[in-house]
């Protein structure tokens, strides 16, 4: 049985305000303190857990040195593609029909279902990539 919990309410408010961004309970944590809420960790922990088996969030584990993070999903989530910056670290989420279709043709013609929490590809991101001299793409 759920509970409709004050802490929960609360979690799922602000949870969304940040649809489609990903947060770590570390990110949940700094909003409650900064807007002196008192909800401990583990209570966070718990309904973050909770809300993942009902499916209203999404968990991604993006490598062993990361926290894991969550994304809001409400009623019309889609899968998305997870690019991580080799250069500074940030994770960003991108939803792209090329990447649905590749998710498509993995599935009909090779029988291969793609995870999408597990999915992410590795580079640098805009900041972070070299210039490249003209005439010299690659």
């Amino acid at each position: 049985m759920k509970y409709k919990t004050k802490q929960r309410q609360t979690l799922l408010a602000y949870l969304e305000t940040v649809r489609g961004r990903h947060v770590t309970v570390g990110d949940m944590l700094a909003h409650f303190r900064a807007g002196g809420q008192r909800i401990g960790t583990t209570t966070i922990y718990r309904q973050v857990e909770e809300l993942v088996r009902e499916g209203v969030l999404r968990k991604y584990i993006v490598d062993e040195n990361s926290p894991a993070c969550y994304e809001y999903a409400g009623e019309a989530a889609g899968d998305a593609v997870h690019c991580k910056c080799e250069g500074c670290g940030r994770l960003f989420h991108i939803r792209c029909e090329q990447f649905d279709a590749m998710r498509r043709h993995l599935a009909g013609d090779h029988d291969f279902a793609v995870n999408p929490t597990r999915t992410v590809l590795y580079g640098l991101c805009d900041r972070c990539k070299p210039e490249t001299p003209q005439g010299n793409e690659g």
